[in-house]
């Protein structure tokens, strides 16, 4: 997997120095993870569109790089697609060295992979359970450890460093079918508000996106029936979101004056008020 204009650039010359100049995030580096498809594939198009090199990073080596050539050829971006398991933090590692050497050191890292698997509590499948814990937190975990060291270095240099962590509503609202899912996102929603607290003072922004009844695939792989079914009711009786919306907040958060934080962003349907 490689990047497509990576050969271009001299050695003695950085990969973020090299680019030219157009759109609010022009120069900056950006990792997506669980970048293959939903929001973090919505995303990677509004950040290439906006003048940023991006990382792609999934699971799905085939998707990434359909979306890899898509983006190249529609914004003429430097894209890097790179298979990888977020719970697998010696892969994450691996990964980091390359889109250093493919693009340069990240300012801005989407912590995006995630699943939601709902069941009523004493009929769930405890195997989801992990997954949730391994992926939602765990692997999120790693994203930060991983990618911190590079947010602090642009931060130092007075660049706009951002990490962005994926919550949910389910942090705040109560779904009764969802406990493990809500409690891994709240897990998500308070450790993005202690890590503001340290960070932040060193010009990391660090905040949480926590979107409602966006229409992704998120939930498609959930074992328990009745429950998957109800999440697609759920989704049709309200005009939902899409993952373009919440790509859209995501990017102006991202864009805004490094003086500035949006800590936590809640996208959510008109109709609920």
């Amino acid at each position: 997997m490689t990047d497509n204009a990576s050969s271009t650039v001299s050695p003695s010359t950085s990969p973020a120095a090299s680019r030219a100049t157009s759109g609010p995030l022009t120069g900056r580096v950006a990792v997506i993870t669980g970048a293959s498809a939903g929001i973090g594939a919505a995303t990677a198009h509004r950040f290439a569109a906006a003048g940023a090199a991006v990382a792609l990073l999934g699971r799905r080596s085939g998707l990434l790089e359909d979306l890899a050539a898509t983006l190249r050829k529609e914004y003429s971006a430097e894209v890097l697609a790179l298979a990888v398991d977020v719970t697998d933090p010696g892969a994450l590692t691996t990964a980091a060295s390359t889109i250093r050497a493919a693009l340069g050191r990240p300012d801005l890292v989407v912590a995006n992979a995630g699943v939601m698997l709902g069941a009523p509590f004493e009929e769930a499948d405890t195997a989801e359970w992990d997954q949730m814990i391994d992926v939602n937190l765990r692997g999120l975990l790693a994203t930060g450890r991983t990618f911190v060291a590079d947010l602090l270095d642009a931060a130092e240099a007075g660049r706009s460093a951002d990490l962005v962590n994926l919550s949910s509503i389910a942090a705040e609202v109560i779904f009764a079918d969802y406990p493990v899912y809500g409690a891994t996102k709240a897990a998500v929603s308070q450790l993005t508000r202690n890590l503001r607290a340290s960070l932040g003072p060193r010009g990391v922004r660090v905040r949480s996106i926590d979107p409602a009844f966006a229409v992704t695939e998120l939930g498609d792989g959930m074992a328990h029936e009745a429950t998957r079914a109800g999440l697609a009711d759920m989704r049709t009786a309200i005009t939902a979101i899409t993952a373009e919306d919440v790509a859209d907040a995501i990017t102006y958060s991202v864009a805004v004056p490094a003086r500035v934080n949006i800590a936590e962003l809640t996208i959510a349907p008109t109709e609920l008020g």
